[in-house]
């Protein structure tokens, strides 16, 4: 059977492609128009949901406007000359979202501009001493250390992690004066033109980011680690009203707080990020000079370990994996949902004290709660009459799930502790209409109007009613 080969004719090609590009030039309109919608659309729900991204852009815009002062007034250009680029360049280049990350990056740049631009000075003259032909061998010399030195500290974790970009800075700096001077005469007062208008566009810029609608760095870190802790109560709490129900009595769009601890378990380098930028915020607020920001990334370290057991535990939500006999079922799922419940209000309450700054007792006296809830489930584990009569395979999902609501008590017990070490290190105010008991006893007092009432794991010999107490007291008196 012969077969019919059919070959495009050069016309029958242009002709296509004109058809293609009449298509497209018809649809052009119509996609401009879509794309300027969803833009429009886009910008106005990025306003709306941080209002502060927009005072930002209004505070560069006028910063920019300030420094470009330099170009527009002739007095101000004559003094500075070309070098007033230099004030708009660094305005670009300082001016960041967040008042730590500009006070960072400002100072970075004054300081480290100041001591390359005395060295390069240092060094053209240091190479003018040795002759026409000495001079670019020294100078090339004196490039090669300082760039070679100052690049390999920027390896170092602690320099990298608050120093990067000033020595950045001081590696162009100092290239900049050190070979400019040798095609030019007047390299001092480049230098001087230079140094001054980076510090006036550093100034202007940190100025601006402080008086106009700052935002803290600091307040920004103290606010998303007591949003992750209450994230982790919302899982826990959820999970113990979920665990162990059926397909039916579970709604068919996943829970929000099954989603809302998973942000907690990327958020290290935003927080080493914010405590860096932290670092260089004067005093604000609430927040002192010397805030232990470094108590943040304890605080995080653990809410992020607490946040993994969390993630195995999901998974025993599925109620596939869940195929334990039922009357196993009906007596693990009180004690896990009243474990993880108790478990819940610990952080949650935690959270609360961290926002208002101020030092509560309630986490702990809620902690000894849960305490007795994980004696209780343990109990119910270590009864090995329950489990004779199971198959260890049908019932291994319902151990698991209680050894890990165990695992967890550990980890939220070391974020309370945390917390209140932090208060203690920030001198966080008791919390009003609170008694503060001493460490040891939050555990076991538990502070009810005026009367202190032990709670019943407490030895004989160590409870004292109230009327004795009073005794004792007037007697020593």
């Amino acid at each position: 059977m012969a077969t019919m080969n059919v070959v495009s004719s050069p016309n029958n090609e242009t002709k296509g492609g004109c058809t293609r590009a009449c298509q497209y030039l018809k649809s052009l309109p119509k996609s401009v128009k879509d794309n300027v919608v969803n833009f429009t659309l886009e910008a106005k729900k990025l306003g709306q949901d941080d209002p502060r991204k927009i005072y930002h852009a209004l505070k560069v815009g006028f910063a920019i406007t300030v420094v470009s002062l330099f170009y527009y007034f002739q007095a101000l250009y004559n003094g500075f000359g070309v070098s007033a680029m230099w004030a708009v360049i660094t305005v670009v280049v300082v001016f960041e979202f967040t008042v730590g990350a500009t006070l960072g990056k400002g100072l970075n740049r004054m300081i480290s501009t100041c001591v390359a631009g005395f060295l390069g000075v240092v060094a053209h003259y240091l190479a003018d001493l040795s002759g026409e032909t000495g001079e670019p061998i020294l100078l090339a010399l004196f490039g090669f250390i300082v760039a070679s030195i100052l690049t390999f500290m920027r390896f170092f974790p602690k320099l990298k992690a608050k120093y990067d970009y000033g020595l950045m800075i001081f590696i162009l700096t100092f290239a900049l004066v050190a070979v400019s001077g040798y095609r030019d005469d007047e390299v001092i007062k480049i230098a001087q033109q230079r140094l001054a208008t980076i510090l006036i566009g550093s100034c202007i810029a940190m100025l601006i980011c402080i008086l106009i609608s700052p935002v803290w760095t600091g307040a920004e870190l103290h606010n998303l680690i007591a949003s992750n802790m209450e994230k982790l109560g919302n899982f826990l709490e959820g999970f113990g009203s979920e665990y162990m129900t059926t397909k039916d009595e579970k709604s068919k769009e996943e829970k929000s707080f099954r989603q809302q601890y998973k942000s907690v378990l990327g958020t290290k380098s935003t927080e080493e990020t914010m405590a860096n930028f932290a670092f260089w915020e004067p005093s604000h607020g609430k927040f002192k000079f010397r805030h232990p920001w470094k108590q943040y990334l304890k605080i995080g370290a653990l809410i992020r370990k607490c946040a993994y057991s969390i993630d195995a535990l999901n998974n025993y939500l599925n109620p596939d994996i869940l195929q334990t006999p039922e009357e196993i079922e009906e007596m693990m799922r009180e004690a896990c949902k009243k474990l993880s419940n108790e478990l819940g209000k610990v952080p949650k309450e935690a959270a609360i004290g961290l926002k208002k700054m101020r030092k509560t007792s309630t986490p702990k006296t809620q902690l000894a709660e849960t305490k007795e809830a994980a004696k209780e489930l343990k109990r119910l584990l270590q009864d090995t009459s329950v489990w004779e009569k199971s198959n260890l395979l049908d019932v291994l999902p319902a151990v698991t799930v209680a050894s890990i609501l165990i695992d967890i008590v550990d980890c939220v017990e070391s974020i309370t502790e945390a917390v209140h070490e932090l208060a203690s290190m920030a001198d966080f105010k008791t919390m009003d209409n609170e008694i503060v008991c001493p460490e040891k006893e939050l555990s076991q007092i538990v502070v009810v109007g005026d009367v202190t009432d032990i709670d019943t794991h407490v030895p004989d010999h160590q409870k004292v009613t109230t009327s004795s107490a009073e005794s004792e007291t007037k007697t020593s008196h």
